[in-house]
């Protein structure tokens, strides 16, 4: 499946569902962190629109989300 070329907005929101909390914004990028067990993990989505399919595609591999459990937060 085909990670979809979506705002920014819509990102951040779907990756709310899934329990990340924005920690801060500085300029166009958004930091985002989620505690999973004993760990705490951080991503940076920026604030571009669209965002790259190819950004969006790392942004998730680090969030540790599939494509498939990302079009079902969407």
């Amino acid at each position: 499946m085909k990670v979809p070329s979506i705002n920014y907005q819509q990102v951040i929101t779907a990756l709310h569902r899934d329990g990340w909390v924005v920690v801060r914004q500085k300029g166009s990028h958004i930091r985002l962190q989620k505690h999973v067990n004993n760990e705490t993990l951080k991503i940076i989505v920026p604030a571009h629109r669209p965002i790259k399919r190819s950004t969006l595609s790392h942004v998730l591999k680090q969030a540790q989300i599939s494509v498939e459990k990302f079009n079902e937060l969407l």
